[in-house]
């Protein structure tokens, strides 16, 4: 007796894992068979694929920079401090070799002076992290509850304090480290401060405005990187055209006089 109902109990265990087999089989083919093709997505999810933005405003979707801007983001968020340095050694070196390649017509007319490339890497490296925290305070502060006034105050106390301060740092270490007396480093400073700040009511109050409009925090010192690689060829070849100044005011020997009517031609277009 205890073995018929042994039996009959193994046979109906076998039966119930037979039934759950077929329903599990029976509700997998309803899921594959309600599954789209491959290459039949619906318009919407075409346009959702689409949505694939890199960080920073929405029209930055760019997808090849996609990739090193995350990394970048990535980075800056590991170690704020280091990547800003070494972004700010990247932009002087390219602002001065840039400002070094149109001033020799490409090497053509002289040959690259690493000692340039050289002092301008000292100066990123002193002035980056302070004007990082700068810029930091900056975006903390002045903020109004009138977007427009907000905007409006940052690129007045921008202009007004921190552009005069660090081009008067910029080409007064410039100067000192070339050799220069504190005399000449404070001629230097007359020479190019006031005509620099005057040029920089031109770029800076809307790079200002556009990036503590739409730029994120952590993607505004990427932005205006780009933007200062052309500034500090400017300021690179101002520096020059003020040290080539000097030294004929100096009565030193100086280039041939083609050259000093480039410079001359330089300097008054500078002035306008």
């Amino acid at each position: 007796m205890s073995f018929l109902s042994f039996a009959g109990r193994s046979t109906v265990r076998r039966l119930q894992q037979t039934v759950q087999r077929n329903i599990s089989r029976q509700h997998q083919a309803r899921y594959e068979s309600s599954k789209p093709p491959p290459n039949s997505a619906t318009p919407a999810s075409r346009w959702a694929a689409l949505q694939r933005t890199i960080p920073g405003p929405a029209w930055a979707w760019i997808e090849p920079l996609a990739a090193p801007m995350r990394a970048y983001g990535n980075m800056q968020k590991r170690r704020p401090l280091l990547v800003q340095l070494e972004s700010t050694l990247v932009i002087y070196f390219l602002g001065d070799l840039s400002a070094q390649t149109m001033q020799t017509g490409a090497f053509a007319e002289g040959p690259y002076e690493p000692s340039r490339g050289l002092r301008a890497l000292v100066i990123a490296a002193t002035i980056s992290i302070p004007s990082y925290k700068y810029f930091l305070f900056l975006g903390n502060h002045f903020n109004y509850s009138s977007h427009l006034v907000s905007i409006a105050v940052k690129v007045l106390v921008n202009q007004t304090f921190f552009t005069p301060l660090f081009n008067t740092y910029f080409f007064g270490m410039q100067s000192l480290l070339s050799g220069a007396t504190l005399a000449e480093a404070k001629r230097r400073v007359v020479d190019t401060v006031p005509i620099s700040w005057k040029n920089s009511w031109k770029v800076w109050p809307l790079v200002t405005a556009f990036s503590f409009t739409f730029i994120p925090p952590q993607n505004r010192s990427v932005f205006a990187g780009v933007i200062a690689i052309f500034w500090q060829t400017y300021l690179s070849w101002l520096n020059k055209n003020a040290e080539a100044m000097e030294k004929e005011r100096l009565g030193e020997p100086k280039e041939a006089d083609t050259r000093a009517d480039k410079v001359t031609k330089f300097v008054q277009a500078a002035q306008t």
